[in-house]
């Protein structure tokens, strides 16, 4: 049956900001980098004045002196470097969803079940956080410290999309752009939306930790002489990656 339906976000589990940022200055000219640093000014005035206020509530204690007030005044600063973060993490989400219409080279992808291959980077970082609650003394590898070592030696791990159809792509996404406290475990259990720019193509065996570590163990592309020799040249292992912008939760309502 068919009716009619409006979409509305309800959740932002992932939202690569730099990308989004950079996406929204591009269209803009410019133009929106001048606004951001209105926005930090403006955030650092209350900042300061807030600050103001809390160590003069210390004023009239003498005993404190002038350790209360520096006190007062830092805490109150780590206070407004968060709001001045959140302010423009907030500001750049709200531009960014208000222009996503008009933005080129954004692909909405809905109805995705995404996954990481099993001998995938991805896949390793999902579990390596709670190994750190193992104790294998006897192993030669220190579990614990694996999970830093994955963070520091790649920044996007992929996993991999199938729609409702089969049909599969890669999904690229930034580590530390998660939000509310989500990771890459969590996408596959929830229903998503996503918006993805198509940056290239890779088969799904490039991903495995082996392909990564040693990319020359990819087969060979296929040549002229594959085609005279009659081998198929079908591209149809090669997948579209997407380097994923934002991912959220949306309700549908009638």
């Amino acid at each position: 049956m068919t009716t009619n339906k409006t979409s509305n976000l309800v959740k932002v589990v992932y939202f690569d900001e730099e990308s989004a940022s950079d996406l929204l200055d591009i269209s803009a000219g410019g133009k929106v980098s001048a606004s951001k640093e209105q926005t930090k000014e403006r955030t650092a005035e209350v900042e300061a004045e807030a600050g103001a206020k809390a160590a003069a509530k210390f004023n009239w204690l003498p005993f404190f002196g002038g350790s209360a007030e520096a006190s007062a005044a830092a805490s109150m600063s780590a206070v407004g470097r968060s709001i001045l973060n959140k302010t423009l993490s907030n500001t750049i989400l709200t531009d960014y969803l208000s222009k996503l219409d008009d933005a080129k080279g954004v692909v909405k992808l809905v109805g995705l079940t995404v996954t990481a291959r099993s001998d995938s980077a991805a896949y390793m970082k999902m579990y390596t956080p709670y190994f750190a609650m193992l104790k294998m003394d006897e192993l030669p590898v220190n579990l614990a410290a694996l999970d830093d070592a994955l963070e520091a030696a790649k920044g996007y791990y992929e996993l991999v999309g199938r729609d409702t159809e089969g049909a599969k792509s890669i999904l690229r996404f930034n580590i530390h752009a998660f939000r509310n406290n989500y990771g890459l475990a969590d996408l596959g259990r929830m229903q998503l939306v996503f918006h993805g720019i198509a940056v290239g193509k890779a088969t799904e065996s490039s991903l495995t930790m082996q392909a990564e570590i040693a990319p020359s163990v990819e087969p060979a592309s296929s040549t002229g002489l594959d085609v005279v020799d009659g081998f198929s040249t079908d591209p149809v292992d090669l997948l579209v990656v997407y380097d994923v912008v934002f991912a959220g939760v949306e309700y549908v309502g009638e």
